[in-house]
C-alpha cells in the first residue's frame, strides 16, 4: 500500500500570517549559505581539468592525460591523490556538522552560519595561494569545516523562519543558491582557463572568498528564529520576532505551540540517544536514507567531474568546460521549477517524477557511452551528433535531479524533525550526506576506470530503489505546520506502528503541564 498521498491541514493547525517582505529578504540572505557549497562543487571539477593546475600539483595525471596517448579514456584521471584533493572537504564537513549540532542548539542558527563563513574564507585564501599539495588539502579541509556548519544551520533556519504554506519554496532557496554557485563556478572556470600564464586556477580557488564573505556578513545582519530564541529562554523577544516574521499581532497559538515544543525538548537531556527511541524511527530512517540516496543518484559525479567526465568521453578541454556551463544553467532553471511547484504539487510528486526521469536518462547515457567507448575506452573520432546526444540526456538528468532529489533532499529532513531532536537529527542528515559524498568522490574515478559505462547502470539501480522507497515510505509534508508534523507519521500505514498515539498524547499533556507551570 502506498504512503499517504496528502494530508489536509484541516485536522491540524492553520496559523495566521502571510509571507512578509521581511521574511522573504531574510530567507534570501540566509539561503546564500548554499553558495559556498555550490561554488566549491563547480570549481573542483573545472580546476582539476586545467593543465597548469595538474602540471603543478598532479604531474602523473597530467602525463597520463596529455603525453600517454595509449591510456584508456576511462582511466586518464584515476589518481587517489587527485580525488583526495576533491573529497577531503566532505570528510571535514562530516566532522564539523557533528560539532555544529551543539552550537546550533545552544547558541542559535546564526552563530553556526558565521563560523561556516569564516572557516570557508580562510580555506579559500589558503587554496588561492597554495604552493604545495598539502596546502591544497589543508585549505580543502577548512572549506569542509565551513560547509559542515552552513549546511547544518541554513536549512533549519529557513524551515523555522518560513510560514508553513511557503516553507517548501523558501527552503529550496538554499538549493537554488547551491545551483547558482555551481553555475558561477563553471562560468569562471571557462574564462579563467583562458588566462595566459596558466595561473587562472588560483583565481578559481581564491574566488571562493566572495561567497564566504556573503554568508559571513549575512549571518551578522540576520535576525534569529523565534524557535531558537525560545529554545534559549528568551520568550519576550521570541514573541516580538514571531509577530514581525508573520506580519500579524495574533500569534498566540503558534507561539504557545513553539513554547510547548521547547519545554518538551528541554526535558530531553540526550537528543542523540533519544534518536534511537522507537517513536523517532521514521525520523531517523529519513535522516539517514534520504541523504544516502541523494548521493547515490550520481549527481555529484556529474557536477564534481563534469569537465573531467566530458573530457574523458572525448570532448576537448574547452568544450568540456562549456558543457559544464550548460548543465549548470539547466540546474538553476530546473531548481526554479521546484520552487514554483513544491508547495503546489507536493514533495512526493516531484520525488517520483524526478526518479523516473533520472532512471531513463542514466540508461540512455550508459548505452550511448557503451556503444562508442566499449570496454577498451578508445572511441576514435566522436561525431558531433553523438556529443550533442550525451550532453542533452545529461542535461535532462540534471533537470530531474534539480527539481526533485536536489532541493527535497535538504527540505524534507529539515521540516520533519521535532524540536527536541532537530539539531541532532539535522547533523545526522548532513553527516550521512557528506560521508557518502566523500566516498563517491573518493572512488568515482577508480570506479569509472574499472566499471566503465556500467557506472551509470550502477547509479540507475539505486535510483530505482530510492523511487520505490519514496512511493511506499515517505508521507506528504506539504502544507503541514512544522510543529504539527507528527500527524503525518500517525496517519501513515507503515510508520504509525512506531509513532505511538499514546506517546503523542502523553507528550502533549506533558507540554501543557509545562506551560501551566
Amino acid at each position: 500500500m502506498p504512503a499517504v498521498g496528502g494530508i489536509s491541514t484541516g485536522g491540524g493547525k492553520a496559523y495566521p500570517g502571510s509571507l512578509t517582505p521581511f521574511v522573504t529578504v531574510t530567507c534570501i540572505v540566509a539561503a546564500m549559505g548554499g553558495l559556498i557549497f555550490g561554488y566549491d562543487i563547480g570549481i573542483s571539477g573545472g580546476v582539476t581539468s586545467m593543465d597548469p593546475f595538474l602540471l603543478k600539483f598532479f604531474p602523473s595525471v597530467y602525463r597520463k592525460k596529455n603525453l600517454d596517448k595509449t591510456t584508456n579514456q576511462y582511466c586518464q584521471y584515476d589518481s587517489q591523490t587527485l580525488t583526495m584533493f576533491t573529497s577531503s572537504l566532505y570528510l571535514a564537513a562530516l566532522l564539523s556538522s557533528l560539532v555544529a549540532s551543539t552550537i546550533t542548539r545552544r547558541y542559535g542558527r546564526k552563530l553556526s552560519m558565521l563560523f561556516g563563513g569564516l572557516l570557508f574564507l580562510v580555506g579559500a585564501l589558503i587554496n588561492g595561494f597554495a604552493k604545495h599539495v598539502w596546502m591544497l588539502i589543508v585549505g580543502r579541509i577548512l572549506l569542509g569545516f565551513g560547509i559542515g556548519f552552513a549546511n547544518q544551520s541554513v536549512p533549519l533556519y529557513l524551515s523555522e523562519m518560513a510560514p508553513y504554506k511557503y516553507r517548501g519554496a523558501l527552503n529550496i532557496g538554499f538549493q537554488l543558491s547551491i545551483t547558482v554557485g555551481i553555475l558561477v563556478a563553471n562560468v569562471l572556470n571557462y574564462f579563467f582557463a583562458k588566462i595566459k600564464g596558466g595561473w587562472g586556477w588560483r583565481l578559481s580557488l581564491g574566488g571562493a572568498m566572495v561567497p564566504a564573505l556573503i554568508i559571513t556578513v549575512g549571518s551578522l545582519v540576520l535576525p534569529d528564529t523565534p524557535n531558537s530564541m525560545i529554545e534559549r529562554g528568551d520568550h519576550e523577544k521570541a514573541r516580538a520576532q514571531l509577530q514581525r516574521v508573520r506580519g500579524v499581532s495574533d500569534v498566540d497559538e503558534e507561539f504557545n505551540d513553539l513554547v510547548e515544543a521547547s519545554e518538551a525538548s528541554r526535558q530531553v537531556e540526550h537528543p542523540w540517544r533519544n534518536l534511537l527511541q522507537r517513536k523517532y524511527r521514521p525520523h531517523l530512517t529519513m535522516a539517514v536514507l534520504i541523504p544516502f540516496f541523494q548521493q547515490l543518484t550520481g549527481i555529484n559525479v556529474i557536477m564534481f567531474y563534469a569537465p573531467v567526465l566530458f573530457s574523458s568521453i572525448g570532448f576537448k578541454d574547452d568544450a568540456a568546460l562549456m558543457s559544464a556551463v550548460i548543465t549548470g544553467v539547466v540546474n538553476v532553471v530546473a531548481t526554479c521549477v521546484s520552487i514554483y511547484g513544491v508547495d503546489k504539487w507536493g514533495r512526493r510528486a516531484l520525488f517520483l517524477e524526478g526518479g523516473v526521469q533520472m532512471l531513463i536518462c542514466q540508461a540512455v547515457v550508459a548505452a550511448a557511452i557503451g556503444a562508442k567507448f566499449g570496454i577498451d575506452g578508445n572511441p576514435g573520432d566522436l561525431p558531433k551528433w553523438y556529443a550533442v546526444v550525451v550532453v542533452l540526456f545529461i542535461c535532462i538528468y540534471v533537470a530531474a535531479f534539480a527539481w526533485s532529489w536536489g532541493p527535497l533532499g535538504w527540505l524534507v529532513p529539515s521540516e520533519i524533525f521535532p524540536l527536541e531532536i532537530r539539531s541532532a537529527a539535522q547533523s545526522i542528515n548532513v553527516s550521512v550526506n557528506m560521508f557518502f559524498t566523500f566516498v563517491i568522490a573518493q572512488i568515482f574515478l577508480t570506479m569509472l576506470c574499472h566499471m566503465k559505462f556500467g557506472l551509470f547502470i550502477f547509479f540507475a539501480f539505486f535510483v530505482l530503489v530510492m523511487t520505490f522507497f519514496i512511493f511506499f515510505f515517505l508521507p506528504e509534508t506539504k502544507g503541514i505546520p512544522i510543529e504539527e508534523m507528527g500527524q503525518v507519521w500517525r496517519a501513515h500505514p507503515f510508520w504509525s506502528r512506531f509513532v505511538d498515539h499514546e506517546d503523542h498524547a502523553n507528550g502533549v499533556e506533558m507540554r501543557k503541564g509545562a506551560i501551566k507551570v
